[in-house]
């Protein structure tokens, strides 16, 4: 007999997740609450520009090129990607002329040497120890359940075991600033922790392999956005049946198993469910008190992560001044985020993004398309959007020479925590997901399994193996091994 799923949420994960169910031959249901799919890695079109409103780094290309494998097909097949070069992208700090990062490991060595004598060859042992660590964590920590301890006893972990302990053990923000005194270098190897929804110095330093991921791999654009990346996927899953704007209520449970769903006009049945909606919401919301493997209490002691702004800007002119990826820097960031995680205000260092760059496709014939970025504290209650976009709009025009930025703008959206928590259920009204911070990482952020409720299973940013859209592809085909080996890891 066919096994029949429900996949809650058509985001990354629900999308993965449901074309590789069909792929075995389940039939699967996806219940989407919105009336599109792609969740936080959205779109949004008007005036004749088009914004992701979400991811808009495209790293890991391994986790990609794997899921493609899966489904049958390939990267090259499903996506047209263009390696940003001259720069890769380009950083502003505060006191300084403005930093290209070349693609290339090689070359980024050389702007090392160039900015501090001594720190090329540091870099390369540092981009030596982010590879080792990265295909260490790709092989043992991201593809698997943790539910058995072999990955953690497997001789290639067991090897570099004293490296991978004080990894854990130092931040992110001790580890490069031992190798590097330029405040320049130190932010540029430091920033990745705000991808992982935390602050370098929570961020355990064994994410130094995320430099791994930008600086040697490179960083790459697919065309037509991460919007392209959400049509491969949910032109893959084509094998399920999607219902749009269908919230659900409630996971029904009879006899300590999960057996459907509740949706307006009544109830769904199936032989599983697979919620790749935010962990807190599916916990806190779709099952009763005495179901909840994380209650309430134990969301209570964990970070919901980075809210944040979300600016989308259509601008009249060109823009030669900003590249494609751009990175503003207070010379002092450290009350920037203490703005962010101690209550505060909003930081004062962001990210902006002019796919226009790169694609002529999201901007009408003589405009740019620019994609602001500013965390801020994760609370649906943070009111100061507004202010907080305008704050950003200025700053961007000051320290990249553009003085009449505002005037130019002839289209504006922006979004806030509270629009996250309205849209997708967002924990605290958190935009990317749970802080990865020591006890938010590999086993300790929780399983991919109900321990109370037989067959209900969880996927996306909010579960393991973590934030991100390679991240959730890694998380759907985590699924099918719990499936297929409930007892033991991937």
């Amino acid at each position: 007999m066919t096994r029949t799923a429900i996949v809650i949420g058509a985001g990354a994960a629900g999308l993965a997740t449901a074309g590789l169910l069909a792929r075995e031959g389940c039939q699967v249901t996806v219940l989407e609450k919105n009336a599109d799919y792609g969740g936080r890695a959205g779109s949004l079109s008007s005036g004749g520009f088009r914004w992701d409103t979400g991811p808009s780094w495209y790293l890991m290309p391994d986790a990609f090129d794997r899921f493609f494998q899966l489904m049958g097909t390939s990267t090259a097949a499903e996506l047209d990607l263009i390696q940003l070069k001259d720069p890769a992208y380009r950083v502003f700090p505060e006191q300084h002329s403005p930093v290209d990062v070349p693609a290339g490991r090689e070359n980024v060595a050389r702007l090392f040497e160039s900015i501090e004598p001594g720190a090329g060859a540091r870099l390369e042992r540092y981009l030596d120890s982010a590879e080792l660590t990265y295909r260490t964590a790709l092989r043992h920590f991201l593809y698997t359940t943790f539910s058995s301890p072999r990955p953690f006893l497997h001789r290639d972990v067991l090897c570099h075991l004293g490296k991978l302990a004080r990894l854990l053990t130092m931040s992110l923000e001790g580890y490069v600033e031992k190798r590097f005194h330029d405040t320049r270098l130190r932010q540029l190897l430091s920033y990745p922790a705000v991808f992982l929804s935390t602050r370098p110095e929570s961020a355990p330093a064994l994410y130094h392999l995320m430099s791994h991921t930008d600086l040697t791999q490179g960083v790459f654009y697919p065309v037509g956005g991460f919007r392209a990346v959400m049509e491969a996927l949910y032109r893959l899953a084509d094998g399920a049946e999607f219902r749009f704007s269908t919230p659900v209520s409630a996971i029904t449970v009879k006899h300590g198993r999960a057996v459907g769903v509740r949706i307006p006009g009544g109830e769904l049945r199936a032989d599983l469910v697979v919620s790749c909606a935010d962990l807190h919401h599916t916990e806190t919301r779709l099952l009763p008190p005495e179901l909840r493997t994380y209650p309430e209490k134990w969301f209570a002691k964990r970070d919901p992560g980075l809210g944040t702004v979300l600016v989308m800007l259509g601008v009249r002119g060109a823009l030669p001044e900003l590249a494609h990826h751009n990175l503003f820097f207070s010379e002092d960031w450290t009350p920037d985020f203490d703005a962010v995680f101690g209550g505060g205000r909003a930081s004062r260092s962001i990210y902006v993004s002019k796919p226009s760059a790169t694609d002529p496709s999201v901007a009408p014939e003589g405009c740019e398309n620019l994609f602001v970025l500013v965390p801020v504290q994760a609370d649906p209650a943070f009111s100061q959007v507004e202010e907080v976009a305008d704050a950003a709009v200025a700053l961007v025009a000051e320290r990249a020479g553009i003085a009449d930025l505002s005037e130019r703008v002839v289209e504006r959206h922006v979004r806030g925590p509270a629009d996250f928590t309205a849209d997708f259920n967002a924990w605290s009204g958190g935009s990317i997901g749970p802080a990865h911070t020591l006890r938010q990482s590999a086993f300790l952020r929780g399983r991919n399994k109900s321990r109370k409720v037989d067959g209900l299973y969880y996927a996306g940013a909010s579960t393991v193996p973590g934030v991100g859209v390679p991240l959730c592809l890694i998380s759907a085909e985590n699924v099918l091994a719990r499936l297929a080996r409930p007892d033991t890891s991937l």
